[in-house]
């Protein structure tokens, strides 16, 4: 059986977090989206953990009508570096939180805790915990592993091995992490890190997963590709909209090249604001191939746009959280879910759902692959625009949405590292 998963958010425990970050509101986003496995987050928050364990468990999950939550939780480590540990049930939650307990001022407090401990210890305790552990959006600027490590054995140690997963996050896809050599045995992971339950942020990047029952032990089987599991698709942003994709001054947002970066020393000209390094630019340092290699394992990977935010761009609104947003996204989300109408179903129908004209278009435009994405950087998203329809029925060759092609290695260009 196939599932998506979105296994990294956030609950209202964590700082700036939504208030409706709540089990019921988030179970009932991730059905609206298609999502079966959602991640708790903060689960070694004693409050946030308290409400986990008064849903019933079935295999290490928990239930809440149609949906499954597995315990997870994003920890800082001394560096600054985050990291996303999933675990297979509550108690082990517990013993994770007591062997974290020595080394954090805030681990009752804030659901996403700092620990005065490096990625290698971390990783010791999680592991010894029964859990799988990786790097949270590993290539962002401000807290992502490549931000400041030039390799998994640099951060992880040797637990480097052990480590299965590499989480993406929003300013990176597929393309970029697999010019990097060394993460090509690795899962790559694609989630939302939700702060709201909205439409537009829960599950805005999620991953399918081939199992053979829903448990935890079938998702780290899957995520370990072993036995016939493993994930069949990765789904997430554009990388370019990404907010931190492009380097980038932290306080106007304009964007500069590395060798201008350099020249200014960090520091804007215009603002005197800090010029943060971008994901594309930094995976360009550490690239040891001009091309991505994707191994054979690797599955396709789709840039979305949240249904909502199509609709807003397509009617001209400037919120994807307007009434006449809203109206329209409930009149096609009323049979099949939101991933569902995404990917799969026919415009035609859509129309007898109630659908507007221009949405039509917009979903279509989308599916072909029309869209212009003009990128973020320094802390501000990208901007997302679909160029209008007769443009888009005079292009020649539609791109579409599964185009994916494991790498052939004897036409990958291999450069060294700098």
């Amino acid at each position: 059986m196939l599932v998506n998963l979105d296994l990294h958010i956030h609950s209202r425990y964590s700082m700036a977090v939504s208030a409706d970050m709540e089990l019921a509101q988030i179970a009932r986003g991730a059905a609206k989206k298609g999502v079966k496995i959602v991640g708790t987050g903060d689960c070694l928050h004693p409050l946030w953990l308290k409400s986990i364990r008064e849903l019933p468990e079935e295999e290490g999950l928990r239930r809440l009508g149609d949906i499954l939550f597995l315990l997870s939780v994003e920890v800082e480590d001394a560096e600054r570096v985050h990291h996303l540990i999933l675990l297979p049930d509550a108690s082990k939650a517990e013993e994770l939180a007591e062997a974290f307990s020595p080394h954090s001022g805030n681990l009752q407090q804030d659901g996403r805790p700092r620990l005065h401990l490096n990625g290698a210890q971390i990783a010791d305790l999680a592991l010894e915990a029964g859990g799988l552990v990786g790097p949270a959006h590993a290539f962002t600027p401000w807290t992502g592993m490549y931000a400041y490590h030039r390799s998994l054995s640099d951060c992880y140690q040797e637990n480097a091995d052990r480590i299965d997963f590499i989480e993406l996050g929003l300013s990176a896809d597929t393309d970029y992490a697999d010019r990097i050599a060394e993460l090509s045995d690795k899962t790559f992971l694609s989630n939302s890190d939700a702060h709201s339950p909205r439409t537009n942020k829960l599950a805005r990047e999620f991953n399918q997963m081939r199992v053979e029952g829903c448990s935890f032990q079938e998702v780290a089987s899957a995520i370990r590709r072993e036995k016939g599991r493993g994930p069949t698709l990765n789904a997430g942003f554009f990388p370019g909209e990404g907010k931190y994709n492009r380097t980038a001054c932290t306080r106007c947002f304009q964007q500069y090249s590395p060798v201008q970066k350099d020249e200014f020393m960090g520091r804007c000209p215009h603002c005197r604001g800090l010029i943060k390094l971008g994901v594309a630019d930094r995976i360009g340092l550490l690239a040891d191939y001009e091309l991505p290699c994707h191994p054979p394992h690797r599955p396709p990977y789709i840039h979305l746009i949240p249904l909502a935010e199509i609709i807003a761009l397509a009617l001209g609104h400037k919120s994807p959280m307007t009434a006449g947003v809203q109206k329209q996204y409930e009149a096609l989300t009323g049979d099949m879910a939101e991933i569902e109408v995404l990917l799969i179903e026919e415009l035609e129908a859509m129309e007898s759902a109630g659908a507007e004209a221009e949405v039509i278009r917009g979903i279509e435009a989308f599916r072909r692959g029309c869209v212009e994405v003009l990128p973020g950087g320094g802390g501000r998203y990208g901007q997302i625009r679909l160029p209008a329809w007769k443009k888009m029925r005079r292009e020649k060759k539609q791109r579409s949405l599964f185009d994916f092609q494991p790498c052939e290695e004897e036409v990958i260009t291999k450069s060294p590292r700098r």
